[in-house]
């Protein structure tokens, strides 16, 4: 009986630590709706950078590291994106990772592509579809940070 109680503890033990990581499944406590010629204009958002989960004990398919919180920062419900190309950048007090998940599930994620410590990525041939987004930090540190989307 006791080896059971510990099997038991070690897989809600892991199963905890799988569900303490960014999942798209989740809405991003911002939602919003934009469409390519809307983001034409950029839009940008204000937001604290950082969070809890330390992105390589996560077991994403990307070698790369940060601090994300679980729940998307942002979810974009993105149409008539085809003919663009999109381009999501953040500036900040710190330094900024941003991690991106795209409607066709596929993980992206940048650290300083932007210039001073803050992340960019260019996405084209986006079509439609829900684009979570969280800014994160590349240290574990929080600060105050901007996101930008905008499409050329």
């Amino acid at each position: 009986m006791k080896h059971l109680l510990i099997a038991i503890a070690a897989t809600f033990s892991m199963l905890g630590a799988a569900q303490a990581c960014p999942d798209y499944t989740l809405w991003g406590s911002n939602k919003y709706n934009y469409s390519g010629d809307q983001l034409y204009s950029p839009q940008s958002f204000n937001i604290r950078a950082g969070g809890e989960n330390y992105l390589p004990k996560c077991g994403f398919n990307i070698n790369e590291t940060g601090y994300f919180t679980t729940t998307p920062d942002f979810s974009f419900e993105l149409s008539k994106m085809n003919g663009y190309r999109l381009v999501i950048s953040v500036l900040s007090n710190c330094d900024a990772a941003l991690l991106v998940n795209t409607a066709n599930s596929q993980w992206l994620y940048d650290d300083d592509s932007n210039g001073q410590a803050d992340p960019r990525l260019e996405l084209s041939s986006f079509g439609k579809g829900v684009l979570d987004v969280w800014v994160g930090t590349y240290n574990g540190e929080y600060c105050d940070a901007t996101l930008t989307l905008e499409t050329f």
